[in-house]
């Protein structure tokens, strides 16, 4: 008799989400569904607020990234005003989100993606976690990784006034300035932040790269792989950085580049009445479904998103790693979904890398850190590369500068489509004839993981397309009576 396996909750990600696998008589898997079933919807309760709230407002839609929601908003408040902050402004804006990048991919690696390849993929519940990787790497290696995280986080904290809910940004540049005392000190956390970022890329290679079972798992194309566009900032050189966004084909060829003005050009915003999530896709492909190929508007961004669609790394020792990773996995770009591990602490090197240039720099520690707006406000679109992928916030005001309509498009919500997708693929290879373990819906698990996903981000729905659907069900799994309001 058919059967469903339920994952509820998921497990080591932010935000909640629930995966039901349906079996067939054979105990093969008809059907997987990755269902988001939270909804908080901060694009309406932002309306009628003064958009200079924005910055402090949006970095409560997530605790683990609230600084890449802090700089899209205060980006967004640039473009308002039409104000071009100073040179020193720039530099400290990109020291802050470097230096969170550093922290926020360390506690990815090694808090959430990590267990998986650091203690095994099929390893017992209670060893796939942090305590287990401490027992893999070492007592010292581990306080390694705390310590990078506290010194890193130090450096946003004395840019942002507080590290989990910034509030340094404003329309035009920031809010204080840095001394050459605080140069000493980032200088510091620099050098020993390039010295972690290489060293968690050693991990990498001498416990996934050596062990040939875990290659075989990464490279497999009927597990964890997907052909999809991929798309990310560069600069004018096409480099991985702050500039404009830009979209490849499965093949690296470009297709599309332009300004986050023009997003809605490029990008659309489809909607499953089974899940509080939307699905962007390429609007000038066309959503055809959960599927990938040549013929599909889905894309990937965040860290294997942004290395396939740019042309070189930022940094030298970074670009390094990266054509180590395209000769190894057969060029670029790499389709393959677990890459996500490894792209993200070739990104960790290179914002370790970028801290470590940024404080050198001569106009870091100029006072002059804002220029003050004059313009009246009407529109804003504001866009970064959080560690979760491109994150877009589009504001529209009155005369006043009132809030009147918000649109976000988060990191997260540009993967969800290819989620879905890593889901089902993974549910059909390993669970056959009925053959179920926890440790197979792990590697379940592992599809959505290697996104480092965050669903309080992304649980967001068009106006007008939210819905609630009850059921209640035998104990057998029969539907005795349902509800749908909307």
């Amino acid at each position: 008799m058919a059967k469903t396996i339920t994952i509820d909750p998921i497990t080591r990600l932010e935000g909640h989400g629930k995966i039901s696998i349906f079996l067939d008589d054979n105990g093969d898997v008809e059907h997987a569904a990755f269902q988001i079933p939270e909804f908080r919807g901060f694009e309406q309760f932002c309306v009628d607020r003064p958009a200079e709230e924005m910055p402090r407002i949006t970095t409560m839609i997530c605790g683990v990234c609230p600084t890449a929601h802090h700089m899209a908003a205060t980006k967004t408040l640039d473009s308002l005003y039409k104000v071009d902050p100073p040179l020193s402004a720039k530099l400290i804006r990109r020291l802050m989100y470097n230096a969170f990048f550093v922290e926020d991919h360390a506690l990815h690696f090694f808090f959430l993606g990590g267990p998986d390849f650091v203690v095994g993929p099929q390893a017992p519940a209670a060893e796939r976690n942090i305590l287990g990787v401490i027992g893999k790497v070492g007592m010292e290696n581990a306080v390694k990784v705390i310590q990078t995280r506290k010194e890193f986080r130090q450096i946003m904290t004395m840019i942002g006034g507080k590290v989990v809910h910034p509030t340094c940004g404003l329309p035009g540049g920031v809010s204080k300035a840095l001394t050459e005392d605080d140069r000493t000190f980032i200088k510091g956390v620099a050098l020993r932040g390039v010295d972690f970022a290489k060293f968690s890329l050693d991990i990498f290679r001498d416990i996934v790269l050596k062990n040939k079972d875990y290659v075989d798992v990464v490279v497999d194309q009927d597990l964890y792989y997907h052909q999809t566009h991929y798309m990310g900032l560069v600069n004018d050189q096409n480099q991985a950085d702050d500039g404009k966004i830009r979209v490849v084909n499965q093949q690296a060829n470009e297709i599309a580049k332009f300004s986050v003005d023009q997003y809605t050009d490029h990008i659309a915003e489809h909607v499953e009445p089974w899940s509080y999530i939307k699905f962007p896709f390429l609007k000038q492909i066309g959503w055809k479904g959960f599927v990938d190929g040549p013929d599909s508007g889905i894309y990937r961004v965040a860290p294997l998103g942004r290395v396939n669609a740019c042309e070189s790394m930022s940094t030298e020792g970074a670009e390094a790693e990266r054509k180590a990773m395209y000769e190894i996995l057969g060029g670029r770009p790499a389709h393959h979904t677990l890459a996500y591990h490894w792209t993200r602490l070739i990104e960790l090197l290179n914002a370790a890398e970028t801290v470590q240039q940024l404080a050198e720099h001569p106009e870091l520690t100029n006072p002059v850190v804002r220029t003050v707006p004059t313009e009246k406000p009407v529109e804003g679109i504001g866009v970064v590369e959080a560690p979760r992928g491109t994150l877009i916030h589009h504001y529209k005001t009155d005369e006043k500068g009132v809030l009147t309509d918000v649109n976000l498009i988060v990191a997260t919500v540009n993967n969800a489509a290819a989620i879905c997708m890593s889901i089902e693929k993974a549910a059909k290879k390993l669970i056959q004839k009925g053959n179920v373990s926890d440790g197979l819906l792990n590697m379940v698990e592992m599809a959505f993981r290697a996104y480092d996903p965050c669903f309080a981000c992304a649980t967001h729905s068009l106006p007008g397309e939210t819905r609630l659907q009850v059921e209640v069900q035998a104990k057998d799994g029969q539907v005795i009576w349902h509800d749908q309001q909307g």
